[in-house]
């Protein structure tokens, strides 16, 4: 009820007698209406509440009560928090899907597709369950017990010994896929010091914790024009293709090779190339500009070994190797420079830029936005800024602009961003898009290719780089930039990598930058080594990132010049470095993987806290930083996967790391730019989960095959 109509209900009289002394019961009964409807909204709010898909976050756990839901470990910790309390519980904290389905999940209990199911909506990780039991070696019956042997086919589906003709089942020996027969073994398969799979109770789930990432309709990389000859991945890298994975058919169905994020074998693409080849699917190819006629057709594909390229295919036919990203076209068959390809390549988090979907920065409400690419008004880089510039001679207000690359192309002619006092610059990829921009000739006045972003008149100028992979070169800072930011790029380590992956610059920085008073941020970035120079009034800010100076020897990725402390003030949070560090002061280091010798010039200044770095490093004042945290080096020993940028384990801790460290970040979690994928937590949520809806009498263990 409206102030208006309560005041209607007064008798005249009073209301005259308001009117007369200025209107206090006016006013008076305004704050009892605003009252009143605050009481009238949360009486319907509470009907709202009575259910799981409309109620308040914080009813959440009350509801999983009446349903007897366990609460798992994170959730009970953000529940016991007095801020969470205060302020609402985050929506990321709310298990609201998670206690929908327990009533559902009870009435599947003792499924194995249930298994998968928890796995998914837990952890987020795709999964596959196997009963091993039916893999254990068995005396067939020479007995039939059915007139027509339905019972002794049913038992010949059991696990068989290996017959070395069927290649098909050697390529899969060992995986989440392998039905080959196995003799028992004791240990259980939810053992934490020793697991063993092949036991009467086991139950295993396999996970992929790598995510598959798209690349669509990008050039392809050619190695030799004249034998056809190319690379899936445009840095000229072998790169092996993965499976794009489909939703499961039913609620029932157990995952198969199509519903997991799996590397693709020759012999599976020969044998099932339907599932995996075709525009929408895994990969496809096409060998001219347009996208509907010129696709090569599912026939003239075919799988082959191309590790010395000795293949060549038949006329009109087109090689595929998934296990290394590389195609042959037969003779004559297309012009290096038509070859198009999609393909999906595994990673383990959204870093470094890709076609996933990117937060929208603020810039995107610049008033002017120049789009670059096939059908749009530019097609190159260059044409764009020389619009931008000509536009702000002729209108000096014009000083902010968006330069968005709307398609996965490769651009080569940008080699110089000039920027003059209070231009505001994003250069930035388009929405599900990943453009290339490669740096060619030489460029730099030493001889190097280089971009170079320089600045003129005051320091005010500021310009963002976005969604981009950069490699051939370094990126140039020099002169009055206020500000760089650096979000979701690969700055390729090295420069350029040369056969087997191998960096053509080990140790060169991707990111130079000198006589320029900037402020760096790199936020959710992959960079080569940085080099600032020895001024003092330089702030660099990571975030989330990597930092390579991809260098077997330990060379600095973050130093002078000259390889002395870079003149900067540093700051990095989830953070991985590989490589030494060399700066002049810090603000803070927190949870960062500091791979290489750390010297701070400045020790009263700063902190490090919950990081790893070398022993008896010359750093400010470190607070639960390992190994001195635990006081035993030997053990607590720092190992990655994959340490070459271009592998699917790039910077991802190896499984045999010991728990001070995948363990050792301030919330629990592994430190380094994989943090926010809060993979310990997942872990001990989806164990926590198997304990309750484990089919009775079986034990389950969980394999991790990526």
């Amino acid at each position: 009820m409206t102030p208006d109509e309560l005041y209607a209900l007064l008798p005249a009289v009073h209301r005259r007698r308001d009117e007369q002394q200025g209107g206090p019961l006016r006013a008076l009964l305004t704050v009892v209406a605003e009252q009143a409807a605050v009481v009238h909204e949360d009486i319907e709010r509470l009907y709202d509440n009575w259910f799981i898909e409309t109620c308040d976050n914080w009813v959440v756990p009350y509801l999983g009560d009446l349903v007897g839901y366990e609460i798992l470990p994170r959730i009970a910790a953000a529940l016991s928090d007095d801020t969470s309390r205060a302020t609402g519980l985050p929506a990321a904290a709310v298990p609201r899907r998670d206690v929908a389905d327990t009533v559902t999940h009870r009435r599947r209990k003792g499924t194995l597709a249930l298994l998968e199911d928890l796995a998914s909506g837990v952890a987020g990780w795709p999964s596959r369950v196997v009963e091993y039991h039916r893999l254990l070696c068995l005396t067939q019956p020479v007995r039939r017990y059915s007139t027509d042997g339905r019972d002794a086919r049913r038992r010949s589906a059991r696990g068989a010994l290996v017959d070395v003709r069927r290649t098909g089942v050697l390529d899969r020996l060992g995986g989440p896929f392998d039905d080959c027969a196995r003799t028992l073994e004791v240990p259980r398969a939810g053992s934490a010091r020793r697991p063993g799979r092949y036991g009467v109770r086991s139950v295993g789930l396999h996970l992929w914790r790598l995510r598959t990432y798209s690349v669509t309709r990008a050039p392809a990389y050619c190695l030799d024009r004249e034998r056809a000859c190319y690379t899936f991945n445009v840095l000229a890298i072998d790169t092996p293709l993965y499976t794009a994975p489909v939703p499961d058919p039913s609620s029932g169905h157990v995952a198969d090779e199509t519903n997991v994020p799996e590397p693709i074998g020759r012999r599976a693409l020969a044998e099932r190339l339907y599932d995996y080849y075709g525009p929408g699917k895994s990969l496809c190819v096409w060998t001219g500009p347009d996208a509907d006629r010129d696709v090569v057709p599912l026939d003239d594909v075919v799988a082959a070994d191309l590790s010395d390229w000795s293949y060549r295919p038949d006329h009109g036919k087109v090689a595929v190797d998934p296990l290394l990203g590389r195609l042959t076209l037969s003779p004559g068959m297309a012009r290096a420079h038509c070859v198009r390809v999609t393909y999906h390549h595994a990673f383990s988090g959204d870093l470094g830029g890709g076609e996933y979907p990117r937060p929208d920065p603020a810039a995107a409400d610049a008033p002017e936005r120049y789009r670059v690419g096939p059908g749009e008004d530019h097609t190159s880089i260059a044409d764009a800024l020389d619009r931008w510039t000509a536009g702000k001679r002729a209108h000096g207000d014009k000083t902010e602009v968006i330069v968005e690359l709307t398609a996965n192309e490769v651009y080569e002619d940008l080699t110089n961003i000039r920027l003059d006092p209070g231009d505001r610059l994003t250069l930035r990829a388009a929405d599900g898009v990943r453009p290339v921009v490669r740096l060619t000739g030489r460029h730099g006045g030493d001889g190097q290719r280089a971009l170079t972003i320089t600045g003129a008149g005051k320091p005010t100028a500021r310009i963002v780089l976005d969604g981009l992979l950069v490699t051939g070169g370094s990126v140039r800072v020099r002169g009055a930039v206020q500000r760089l930011v650096i979000r979701h790029c690969t700055f390729v380590p090295g420069w350029l990598l040369e056969a087997g992956g191998r960096p053509l610059a080990p140790g060169a920085p991707s990111l130079d930058i000198a006589d320029s008073p900037v402020r760096t941020e790199i936020h959710h970035s992959i960079i080569g080594a940085l080099s600032v120079d020895a001024g003092e009034d330089n702030h660099v800010e990571l975030y989330d990132s990597v930092v390579d100076a991809a260098s077997e020897d330990g060379g600095a990725a973050i130093c002078a010049p000259g390889g002395g402390p870079a003149g900067v003030l540093l700051t990095a949070r989830r953070t991985t470095v590989l490589g030494a560090v060399r700066a002049h002061a810090v603000d803070v280091l927190e949870n960062c993987l500091l791979a290489g010798e750390v010297f701070v010039e400045r020790r009263d200044q700063g902190s490090l806290r919950f990081c790893w770095l070398p022993k008896d490093s010359p750093t400010p004042p470190r607070f639960h930083c390992e190994p001195d945290h635990s006081g035993d080096p030997d053990r607590v020993k720092l190992r990655f996967a994959a340490t070459r940028y271009g592998l699917p384990g790039y910077v991802r801790l190896a499984d045999d790391c010991t728990d001070a460290i995948r363990r050792g970040g301030a919330n629990g979690c592994e430190p380094g730019a994989l943090h926010h994928l809060f993979q310990p937590q997942r872990e001990d949520n989806l164990r926590a989960r198997l304990d309750e809806y484990t089919p009775a009498g079986c034990d389950t263990g969980l394999f991790f095959v990526t």
